[in-house]
């Protein structure tokens, strides 16, 4: 499989390869990402999964940095086990190009191998799979250069999760104190009948 794109990115080109080596940064840009961990210099042992095709799986991989030209180049080389799903290992050459004082071209070469039920699925799923990962990974790396956290949605599937204000959180509380107020005034109420009708069946 051999993967080729261009992206442009919305920071100048020191921000961006600074974003590119912050660990922190990746993990939350590449889609399914665990985690990312040192793996002595240059070097980073990887987590993730992934859906290819009707292949999920759960990747442990490493990923070598060479030919660091900071902050112009590198290339990643990079390596990962599935299990039943197949491995996974090739090459990505990464070039970065100032684009004017505040935009930086970021241009990048993919060679891959795959092996075992991916393998088997077809080079069109995989390749398809790939640019959909790629596509996403810059979607978010992007939003995460200008900002713009809005931009980082849930991943596609996922349920949207709902963060509660404090406007929504004082209102709900208000409601429920309310609601209370509400059922101890009626259980009172049910309480008096009830000894009220206590009282007057005694009578007899």
């Amino acid at each position: 499989m051999e993967l080729s794109e261009i992206h442009t990115l919305p920071v100048a080109q020191q921000q961006t390869w600074d974003a590119l080596n912050d660990t922190e940064i990746l993990r939350a840009c590449i889609p399914g990402c665990e985690s990312i961990d040192p793996d002595g210099e240059n070097a980073y042992l990887v987590t993730l999964s992934a859906a290819v095709g009707p292949v999920k799986a759960r990747f442990k991989g490493r990923m070598q940095l060479t030919d660091i030209d900071a902050p112009n180049t590198y290339t990643i080389v990079f390596e990962g086990q599935g299990g039943a799903a197949g491995f996974a290992k090739g090459n990505t050459h990464v070039t970065l190009e100032a684009d004017g004082d505040a935009a930086t071209k970021l241009s990048y070469t993919a060679n891959a191998q795959v092996g075992g039920k991916l393998a088997q699925i077809g080079s069109r799923l995989v390749d398809g799979a790939a640019r959909k990962i790629a596509g996403e990974f810059f979607k978010r790396l992007g939003a995460q250069l200008s900002g713009d956290n809005s931009a980082h949605e849930t991943a596609e599937g996922d349920a949207p999760v709902h963060t509660e204000t404090e406007a929504e959180a004082a209102s709900a509380s208000e409601q429920t104190e309310s609601n209370e107020a509400a059922d101890g005034e009626s259980g009172g109420e049910a309480k008096k009948g009830k000894k009220s009708w206590t009282a007057w069946i005694s009578k007899f």
